[in-house]
């Protein structure tokens, strides 16, 4: 398969938050992630790096990156906080300046807005805290900073939120490039952080005859894709390092962006994290990794450099994966050496089960029987002396697979037990190598009734799924 090598054109529109400190970028960066990953507290300054996610409120996907505050100040943390905001700042398609109506217009506000304008990039101009006040009256005195209209939000409580990434996305329609007809076979994106070894492991992949050179300066939002053919099957490598003749793999220090990575990432079927043998695991690594969960994507890991280490070094990187990365159990884990060509030839045969464990068709009266002996298993413990009934399991999307549970009271469903469940469809299904999602819901069962509808042929083998639950 001698496909050249393209780029994905601009993909995922980058939306950064910036601002003074404690104004609520943090907040909102988790509001519209819908996760935890930054901190949050009343004291100032607390997010001093750049944190990235993909963004789930609004009207398509995009990249949200939050960024330390901006003070004015010249020295110190301060002027570090100032240079990783400008990075972010670079990367981004749109800016969101964020200010707080609680304390209203400072002079930090302007210095700020003054450095923005010059940018020329979209901005938005978001008046934070304005919970409990009139539109208008929050975002009154931020009109003498000349950048439009002010819009009134509130993280904390997510008022007007949805309505102002309505406004943001608005100008970016969600027209991604169908991948599957240009790449019929399976997308891997290879990812890790500077000199692990991306380069190599990519070349070794393609093989001596088939060397590519793609080291495009200028924007490091695009991703390269590679297709091959290996033992009859086909693959894409979605390139996050610059495919490089192998001359050149030998180099110190290797172009790293997180934008093009997580862009990567969001285009590929099945993710091959690389982690250095000799370094452990960083909280680069386990950031990153959190992110391939968070997208859903199914992940094969692999330590890379192994060869030459001592047993006392190997012991130390077991300890350091099975203490950092308990998140991430359900991938295959491999120790190998891309260089000199130790391990790798296992890889490609377990991204081939991670991809149709993330692909796999599962049917309502198997995943309905392995919930019902799931919960006669173990069963969830009263809530108000009441009991969650489980009633009923169905698929709700692939890669990664996505089960639904109907039943009653499903909102008080502990998180200890939605992992008890992820677990339990794991094993049953054999769905290695990929995340799984449980959502629950309450009130009509939709497929109420069809239980009884089902073939003899259905029948038999949903009995013999439950016996084969029952010897698990």
């Amino acid at each position: 398969m001698n496909a050249p090598a393209i780029d994905s054109g601009d993909g995922l529109p980058v939306i950064a938050l910036v601002g003074r400190p404690n104004v609520g970028k943090s907040t909102l960066f988790n509001f519209l992630t819908r996760t935890r990953d930054a901190l949050v507290a009343d004291t100032p300054g607390l997010t001093r790096d750049r944190q990235y996610g993909y963004g789930r409120i609004g009207p398509r996907d995009y990249l949200i990156v939050d960024t330390g505050g901006l003070s004015g100040e010249k020295e110190g943390i301060a002027a570090l906080m100032a240079r990783q905001t400008q990075a972010a700042l670079d990367e981004a398609n749109v800016v969101l300046f964020m200010v707080d109506s609680r304390e209203g217009l400072m002079p930090s506000d302007t210095d700020v807005a003054e450095m923005l304008r010059r940018l020329g990039k979209t901005l938005y101009l978001v008046v934070n805290k304005a919970e409990g006040l009139q539109p208008d009256a929050a975002g009154a005195e931020f009109h003498a900073l000349g950048l439009g209209e002010p819009l009134a939000i509130s993280s904390a409580h997510g008022h007007n939120v949805a309505a102002l990434m309505e406004l943001v996305l608005e100008d970016y329609p969600d027209t991604k490039i169908d991948l599957d007809s240009l790449y019929p076979g399976i997308r891997v994106a290879v990812v890790g952080r500077p000199n692990v070894g991306k380069s190599t492991l990519i070349n070794r992949f393609l093989g001596e005859e088939r060397l590519v050179t793609f080291d495009q300066p200028g924007t490091t939002r695009d991703s390269v894709f590679v297709p091959f053919t290996r033992d009859k099957h086909d693959y894409t490598l979605i390139d996050t390092a610059g495919v490089r003749r192998r001359a050149r793999v030998s180099d110190l220090v290797e172009k790293f962006s997180i934008i093009k990575t997580l862009k990567a990432i969001d285009d590929a079927h099945v993710v091959i994290a690389l982690i250095d043998a000799r370094e452990g695991v960083t909280d680069q690594d386990a950031g990153l990794l959190g992110l391939i969960v968070q997208r859903g994507r199914a992940l094969v890991l692999a330590v890379n450099k192994w060869d030459g280490l001592s047993e006392d070094q190997k012991q130390n990187a077991r300890r350091s994966i099975e203490l950092r990365l308990p998140f991430v159990g359900f991938a295959s884990l491999h120790f190998i050496s891309a260089l000199h060509g130790n391990g790798v030839h296992k890889l490609l045969g377990e991204v081939r089960k991670a991809y149709a464990a993330a692909m796999r068709d599962l049917s309502t009266p198997d995943l309905t029987a392995c919930l019902e002996d799931a919960v006669n298993r173990h069963s969830h413990p009263l809530v108000g002396g009441r009991r969650i009934k489980l009633r009923y399991a169905h698929q709700g999307g692939r890669n990664p697979p996505i089960i639904v549970i109907h039943g009653n009271q499903t909102a008080k469903v502990k998180a200890t037990y939605r992992r008890y469940l992820i677990n339990y469809f794991r094993k049953v299904f054999h769905l290695q190598g990929t995340p799984i999602r449980v959502e629950f819901r309450s009130g009509k069962n939709p497929y109420a009734g069809k239980r009884n509808k089902l073939t003899p042929r259905q029948e038999k083998k949903r009995e013999r799924l439950r016996k084969h639950v029952r010897r698990k």
